[in-house]
């Protein structure tokens, strides 16, 4: 059973959408906000998400920039903006396919399966492992050379984000607004807290971190040694 995340401002085709998901036995997250989208995101990690352009307040290219922040979960976009410029900038920003309205409900849901197969695919392959840790984000795993390392939820969300983005800056905001959601922008006394427990767990020598690394006043980084085998 995969988990939906579908957003769009008609409140009519949303409950058609999930009506037909349900239907198909994926758990269904429905948001008519981009806002919304966000925290729903944050909070259930979607396998796959069905996005509207055309959304009130945050717009679709910036839920899709903004997601691609932390996950690579396929996203779907369901527009009636069907213009070769307005798909470019879609695919360009970080969808992975695109469906003009109106549109039929089979070959969105056959859209949908084969989104799911690639991310499946993908997964299996989504490992880290160096000297210390091994972290499996498919199986949502840290083995350290202690054994198993007990992550609370929010623990691993800020492990994974890190992770996916080895090696780049992820800043405290965007932290926040992916791991708590757009109104924790502000809170960056939540990612202290978090991140010193987390080093607790599992880096080596917590005071001297060799893999969760601080940029201070900017935000984080997770810098894995180079002979370290990269996530895919």
């Amino acid at each position: 059973m995969s988990r939906v995340l579908c957003v769009d401002d008609d409140s009519q085709l949303l409950r058609t959408l999930g009506a037909n998901l349900r239907a198909r036995h994926h758990d269904v997250d429905l948001a008519p906000t981009g806002e919304r989208a966000m925290q729903l995101a944050a909070e259930n990690r979607p396998d796959v998400v069905i996005l509207d352009l055309g959304l009130p307040g945050m717009s679709g290219i910036e839920v899709i920039h903004a997601l691609r922040h932390w996950t690579s979960a396929p996203i779907v976009v369901l527009s009636a903006r069907d213009g070769e410029h307005d798909k470019i900038a879609a695919l360009d920003a970080g969808a992975d396919d695109y469906v003009a309205k109106p549109f039929g409900m089979g070959e969105l849901l056959a859209r949908v399966r084969a989104a799911l197969r690639r991310t499946i695919t993908h997964d299996e392959t989504a490992v880290v492992i160096t000297a210390d840790l091994t972290i499996d984000l498919a199986a949502r795993r840290v083995l350290t050379t202690c054994g198993e390392a007990r992550l609370t939820p929010t623990e691993w969300h800020l492990v994974e984000v890190l992770v996916r983005n080895a090696g780049r800056l992820v800043t405290g905001r965007q932290l926040l607004q992916q791991v708590w959601g757009p109104q924790y922008s502000d809170e960056t006394n939540y990612l202290r807290v978090h991140m010193a427990h987390i080093r607790r767990k599992l880096e080596p020598v917590p005071g001297r971190p060799r893999y969760f690394h601080t940029e201070q006043g900017m935000g984080y980084r997770f810098d894995p040694p180079a002979e370290a085998i990269p996530a895919r």
